[in-house]
């Protein structure tokens, strides 16, 4: 492993002796004393061939016991933890842990990135809230199917999915580039060296438009199968007949949800591949779908339930500002969820946003750092990664660590 974040060759094993031993290894000048034949005792004795309290491996100097220190430990030695992972497969809590300590042990560079991003897309969100979706979704907030007419209310449907399609790909692709800075910090951080947002942004740069092309590649197929599903419904809505129309999008919302989740899970490990690999796109979406391969459901629980904690963390920071911006607003909770809530105004959206900022701020550096160590625990698991992490980080046998 070299000091680039490449690491090794994408499916190469790392490991430099098929045999198995360290190449040059020596015996210990330190053994145990060769073994003393049982001479036999007086009456009442134990039996010679009984284990002894006090020999060479039955609870004495080397063997451990009531009369001697502890002996040797003769199993596998612990991996080493350089940094905050340790060098071998990794389970859910450590992959957890590993993410929530390059927060705090890294604040600065994890921290600065994951707000100039937050900051950044929440402003672009602010502001297509206000000058272009604010209208369609205060109409979609009074919608009244009953007294509208199906074609008019499957428009505005569309429109209000459209605009809520178009929040997402800003949310994805701050996501993108948060994951596109935080991934090298992540990297060092495994190893336990410094980081810097110079490092980073040094690291990312040459990949930009790569990740840019492979960020609109992957919700741009998640919408084509979504499409695909429910285009017969909305065909058959914009028909005439709102009941069949609701029908079939009802029925087509399963597969598209479970072609969605497939995909979604299969690619999810393309960015730090193309990151830390320097990979093109479409070999990133290969590398990501080999990885993933033969542990699908594993990758996907770690996953959802990643989404699931910081949903939960993003919603308990941001929900104060969305309840400050609908009281200066002058809109209720309750009219709020049913619908009856008049113009929401732009200081609404200037409060939301600036919760959106704060939460995605904590929220953004765990998802990434996830996904970076999952990718890292797929490398140890199929390919050995572990061992070249661990001469890199130089606590290798031989390397003076």
């Amino acid at each position: 492993m070299n000091d680039s974040p490449g690491w090794t060759s994408p499916g190469s094993s790392p490991a430099e002796n098929p045999g198995g031993g360290q190449p040059g290894a020596q015996w210990s000048k330190q053994q145990p004393p060769p073994a003393v034949p049982p001479q036999p005792g007086p009456p009442g004795a134990p039996h010679p061939g009984a284990p002894q309290q006090g020999g060479p491996y039955g609870g004495g100097p080397y063997g451990g016991g009531p009369h001697g220190p502890p002996g040797p430990s003769w199993g596998p030695p612990p991996a080493p933890k350089p940094g905050v992972i340790p060098l071998r497969p990794i389970g859910l809590g450590e992959i957890l842990d590993g993410a929530v300590t390059t927060m705090r042990t890294y604040w600065r560079p994890v921290l600065g990135i994951s707000l100039v991003v937050a900051a950044i897309t929440q402003t672009v969100v602010v502001l297509l809230s206000i000058f272009l979706l604010n209208d369609i979704t205060t109409a979609s907030l009074n919608a009244d199917p009953v007294t509208m007419g199906g074609r008019e209310y499957t428009s505005l449907m569309g429109q209000s999915m459209l605009a809520s399609l178009v929040l997402l790909l800003v949310g994805l692709i701050g996501h993108a580039m948060a994951t596109a800075l935080l991934t090298p910090v992540t990297s060092q951080a495994v190893l336990g060296r410094p980081a810097t947002v110079r490092q980073a942004w040094q690291s990312s740069k040459p990949q930009a438009l790569r990740l840019l092309a492979l960020v609109l590649l992957i919700p741009l197929t998640v919408m084509a199968v979504f499409t695909a599903c429910l285009l017969p419904g909305i065909l058959v809505a914009l028909g005439g007949s709102a009941v069949g129309g609701g029908l079939l999008i009802f029925f087509g919302i399963f597969p598209a949800v479970a072609l969605a989740a497939w995909i979604y899970t299969r690619w999810s490990l393309s960015s730090p591949a193309l990151i830390l690999e320097k990979q093109p796109v479409v070999r990133s979406l290969t590398r990501s779908g080999k990885l993933v391969q033969g542990s699908w459901w594993r990758v996907f629980g770690i996953l959802l339930l990643t989404n699931l904690i910081t949903a939960f963390v993003s919603f308990v920071i941001a929900f104060p500002f969305e309840l400050v911006g609908l009281s200066m607003s002058g809109v209720s909770v309750g009219s709020f969820l049913t619908g009856e809530a008049s113009e929401l105004g732009p200081l609404y959206y200037v409060l939301t946003g600036i919760g959106g900022m704060f939460a995605a701020t904590v929220t953004l550096p765990v998802n990434a750092g996830v996904t970076v160590l999952l990718y890292i625990d797929r490398r140890i698991r199929r390919e050995a990664l572990d061992l070249e992490l661990t001469r890199a980080a130089g606590t290798a046998p031989g390397t003076g660590s």
